[in-house]
């Protein structure tokens, strides 16, 4: 009878669990689908004049800057199609502030090309930086060939620290390099997480009604 019991203990405590799991998935697609949103409605807004203070994530801005073009960086990147490339990352300042601004991307062979600036009025999309590097090979700062936008290789290489928001530019143009485009295209799996631990939970308790049926 006691073996029975903790047998059911043991049951109803897993079931627990997964029914958790689901709710918290819940929970994490609603966040998910009201981020979203907000990033639909950031993109396709109007841009607001930035001068470098209070970035927000995803926020559509115009600004002014002076650039530092002999600290270019190239960060290897694919285009849209695939192919391999680099993105155009300058060092500006707005006012007090410095970031990173992603002008585009351009082939390989176009590395060590001029691209020169020619205004100083740009709009952009500010989007937090990511220092993720997993997986990836470690900058080569000593040939300009980037990986990550590393906070302690940047600093090597500019000897400045920039913001944790870096500038994606949106100016259209005709050659490189070519903007990239940023979307609300976000990885959203909640839902499919959360009917897996339901159905999970659903499926021991009716394995255990039926060994509670076949045993007692």
């Amino acid at each position: 009878m006691k073996n029975k019991f903790l047998f059911s203990v043991f049951v109803y405590f897993f079931i627990l669990i997964f029914l958790s799991l689901g709710v918290w998935q819940i929970i994490r697609l609603n966040w998910k689908l009201n981020l979203i949103s907000e990033i639909k409605e950031n993109i396709n807004s109007k841009p607001v004049f930035f001068s470098g203070n209070n970035p927000h994530n995803f926020k559509k801005i115009q600004f002014e800057a002076n650039f530092e073009n002999s600290k270019l960086i190239y960060l290897y990147s694919l285009n849209e199609k695939g192919e391999p490339g680099f993105d155009i990352v300058n060092t500006i300042s707005i006012e007090n502030s410095y970031y990173l601004l992603n002008r585009g991307w351009i082939p390989r062979d176009l590395k060590n090309k001029s691209f020169g600036i020619s205004s100083t009025n740009f709009q952009g999309i500010l989007k937090k930086r990511s220092n993720k590097n997993y997986f990836k090979p470690k900058n080569d700062i000593q040939n300009n060939y980037w990986f990550t936008l590393n906070d302690n290789d940047l600093f090597e290489y500019t000897g400045r620290k920039f913001s944790n928001f870096i500038i994606y530019e949106t100016n259209n143009r005709l050659n490189f390099p070519n903007p990239k485009k940023i979307t609300a295209n976000i990885s959203n799996n909640h839902l499919k997480y959360s009917l897996t631990w339901f159905s999970l939970a659903i499926s021991i308790f009716l394995i255990y009604l039926y060994f509670r049926k076949k045993n007692y």
